[in-house]
């Protein structure tokens, strides 16, 4: 790897300027030095002169025995400053052991510092990564052989990264290095992994599910919606999609919206045969969402919440493509003869098409306008680009027609069969 090839490079050039450092001051020729024979043997002849008139003296009693010890002491001194050395320094041969002796020592100290200090371990374990990266591919996703360990997904997880940072963007690689950040909890890489992914393939039903999937694990409303919203493009283009259904239905129970809770764990129910292990318990999970239906129903009754409205939703079939992403679905009555606000009102951020809603007095906006207030309403629905009732160009929606209102439960119908073209509409 030409990375790899640098590193090595840029290791090599330090050692031998290391060892430059080392060596070079001893490669050093101590300069010569010239000997004048001829001086030093005046210099020598004139101090054994000098010294033998301080003994004449001396026996002559002319200078004391302490003057003359004082006076042969600074004749040698001198002497000695005034001799020009005589020996010569060529110590070359001492000096290349010493810069071998250097260059060792350097060599030996690095290579142990960098093997306690060094990451020569990660660079093995990063090359056995990319080298078994077709193995933990095939053991992870044709699930072949014994399943990855925690340090062979680590692994398998920093050899998907070399090879899109060496090969360039993969859609495939990308989503792979996001379900094993999954599998090792980081989903904060996940999500940026399956990001990538959605960028060079927006439609891809396996990155948009296992999107969603991080996304509920993170558990935020933000997030939440966005999984919601993800699913939903899932199931518009295949609405058979068992991953995307599960999901939904746990989105769905989470929030408490049983109609669509059901709906979904019926369709699960119907994928599964009787020896299925989950057939039990979503028929259980089935079963709990009716209970808990039949009990709102009953507490509705109980505070007599007036007229009641089951609401049929449908969209007209060449309309279904049309749907915005990160559409917001209303449903709500209005009164025929009376004022433009409406009576009460049903927002779903997660839906799917057809489905059922019940509008009443206890989704009023207003205390003074309810549906028990007025006879005669109109019910609208309205796929919104956003998340607000005010109408846009591009959104779609349809009616009903005109309800007298009765005692008791009344079944609805409303299909959207029309797109909105201005703002006027």
């Amino acid at each position: 790897m030409s990375e790899l090839s640098q590193m090595w490079g840029m290791f090599a050039l330090l050692a031998v300027l290391s060892c430059l450092f080392v060596v070079v001051p001893f490669l050093r020729k101590e300069k010569l030095i010239s000997v004048d024979h001829d001086a030093n043997a005046e210099r020598i002849d004139i101090y054994y002169q000098r010294l033998e008139e301080l003994k004449v003296e001396l026996d002559n009693q002319r200078l004391e025995r302490g003057d003359f010890e004082d006076s042969v002491i600074e004749l040698k001194r001198r002497l000695l400053n005034e001799l020009s050395p005589e020996r010569t320094l060529d110590t070359r041969g001492n000096n290349l052991v010493l810069a071998a002796t250097g260059v060792a020592f350097t060599v030996v100290v690095s290579s142990v510092f960098y093997y306690f200090t060094g990451s020569h371990q990660q660079i093995e374990s990063w090359h056995r990564a990319v080298e078994k990266l077709p193995e933990y591919g095939e053991r992870a996703v044709l699930q072949t052989g014994d399943p990855l360990t925690a340090n062979e997904l680590q692994a398998f997880a920093l050899g998907l990264r070399t090879k899109l940072a060496n090969s360039g963007d993969d859609a495939v690689a990308w989503m792979l290095l996001g379900r094993v950040a999954m599998s090792l909890n980081d989903y904060e890489m996940a999500m940026q992994a399956f990001d990538k992914a959605l960028v060079m393939q927006p439609d891809n039903h396996n990155v948009l599910v296992n999107y969603s999937q991080a996304l509920l694990i993170e558990g935020t409303e933000a997030s939440v919606n966005k999984a919601a919203h993800m699913l939903s493009r899932v199931l518009r283009k295949d609405p058979q999609n068992i991953d995307a259904i599960s999901l939904l239905a746990l989105i769905a129970y989470e929030r408490e919206d049983w109609l669509e809770a059901k709906s979904a764990f019926e369709v699960l129910l119907a994928t599964m045969t009787l020896n299925d292990p989950r057939y039990g318990f979503i028929k259980q999970r089935i079963a709990e969402i009716d209970q808990k239906i039949a009990t709102s129903n009953t507490d509705a009754e109980q505070t007599d919440v007036g007229p009641q409205l089951t609401v049929n939703v449908d969209i007209a079939g060449e309309l279904a493509a049309q749907i915005p992403p990160n559409a917001t679905l209303f449903v709500f009555a209005k009164a025929a003869n009376g004022p433009r606000m409406p009576l009460a009102v049903k927002k779903l951020t997660v839906f799917n098409l057809p489905l059922q809603v019940n509008l009443n007095d206890s989704m009023a906006m207003m205390p003074e306008l309810k549906l028990s207030s007025f006879k005669e309403v109109v019910i609208t629905a309205r796929i919104s680009v956003d998340d607000s009732v005010m109408l846009q160009d591009g959104e779609l929606e349809g009616s009903s027609d005109l309800i007298i209102l009765q005692e008791g439960t009344q079944l609805v119908n409303v299909t959207i069969s029309r797109v909105i073209t201005s703002t006027g509409s």
